[in-house]
């Protein structure tokens, strides 16, 4: 039966991450369902930018805000997607009212504070055991991220993937002419500049080739200076970002501290095969043969290793066809029914009745 879902994240539009893209594409396939989605985020408050991160904008003090939100919309239950002031002040509501909620596992904040600060991981991992303690279930992209999470007591977890625009990013996209004619092999970056993504890794590697940043951060002008060789588009979106993917030889996920990296799997679909290290995301997308997560495929869609000219090389094997197969396997309609299953379980636990389809 069709639920009212109040879903309260820090992260939102004009965000663009990897978060705002999953639940973009999951309300709009939850309210195409049936499903009556109220969204509560930090356009709806005066807002700050968040320090080290200036494009998330932080909700100020949102308690007595996100409280007459969530009440004049009375809903069958609530799903945290962040850590921020709104995910605290919902679940605050939420524990005060006995109002089942979830939570998401999106972004791997301790490493991130860590990268800022020089402390350990360590230090910040209370606060997230903190958070989704609470939580009825906490979802989670990848297999190797929720048995970590398993392992420092945050659950119960489930499965919540991701998927690609299949119209945008697949075989057929042309190439970008001016990408294309850079001196081969093109080897491509996507995503946000910043210190907790590794460009260092990749814009100092050494396996010939031109390298290509797309994308925009804090770390942007340091890089430029320091890498005056490797190409620096800036921000693409929409059908510029897919030429841009498909005019690449090998994709390049330096991270480690991303939970999935949604970039991989749109470079896939392209046709792009992809190389990064043996951590969480590349090793549940990627697999540590490059043959998929579960080493399901037949032939590599690409490859991870500790050394990252080790996984470009090995990366630049593959066949585009495989690798465009791959990515075409990721659906978030598939994505949406996860999340689905995921929160019916709670309401039946709760009401005898679950979401549906």
């Amino acid at each position: 039966m069709p639920r009212r879902l109040l879903l309260a994240s820090d992260a939102w539009a004009p965000q663009v991450n990897g978060v705002v893209r999953t639940l973009q594409e999951t309300v709009a396939r939850l309210r195409a369902r049936g499903h009556v989605v109220e969204l509560v985020t930090p356009d709806l408050f005066v807002n700050m930018p968040m320090p080290f991160y200036s494009e998330i904008r932080l909700a100020m003090v949102p308690g007595s805000g996100v409280t007459r939100r969530i009440e004049a919309f009375a809903p069958d239950l609530v799903h945290i997607a962040t850590e921020g002031p709104i995910g605290w002040a919902a679940r605050r509501w939420c524990r005060k009212h006995d109002m089942p909620f979830t939570t998401a596992f999106h972004t791997r904040f301790p490493d991130y504070a860590a990268v800022r600060t020089g402390l350990s991981p360590e230090r910040f991992w209370p606060i997230m055991q903190r958070f989704h303690a609470p939580s009825r279930t906490v979802l989670a992209a990848t297999p190797s991220l929720r048995a970590e999470l398993g392992e420092r007591g945050i659950g119960p977890v489930a499965p919540w993937s991701r998927g690609i625009d299949a119209s945008l990013f697949n075989a057929g996209v042309a190439p970008d002419p001016a990408i294309r004619a850079l001196e081969g092999p093109v080897l491509m970056y996507v995503g946000r500049v910043a210190p907790e993504k590794g460009l260092d890794d990749f814009l100092g590697s050494r396996h010939p080739g031109t390298r290509v940043v797309v994308g925009t951060g804090p770390a942007l002008a340091g890089l430029k200076a320091k890498y005056p060789d490797a190409v620096f588009t800036g921000k693409l979106t929409g059908d510029a970002l897919a030429s841009a993917y498909a005019a690449a030889d090998c994709f390049v996920f330096p991270s480690r501290s991303d939970t999935f990296g949604l970039v991989m799997v749109e470079a896939l679909a392209c046709g792009v095969p992809v190389a990064g290290y043996p951590v969480q995301g590349p090793i549940d997308i990627v697999g540590p043969k490059g043959r998929g997560g579960n080493s399901e495929l037949h032939r590599s869609i690409g490859a991870v290793d500790d050394h990252l000219d080790t996984a470009i090389a090995h990366a630049l094997l593959a066949s585009r066809e495989d690798c465009a197969a791959y990515g075409a396997s990721f659906s978030w309609e598939a994505a949406t029914d996860q999340f689905i299953t995921a929160l019916g379980n709670v309401l039946e636990d709760d009401h005898g009745a679950p979401i549906a389809a």
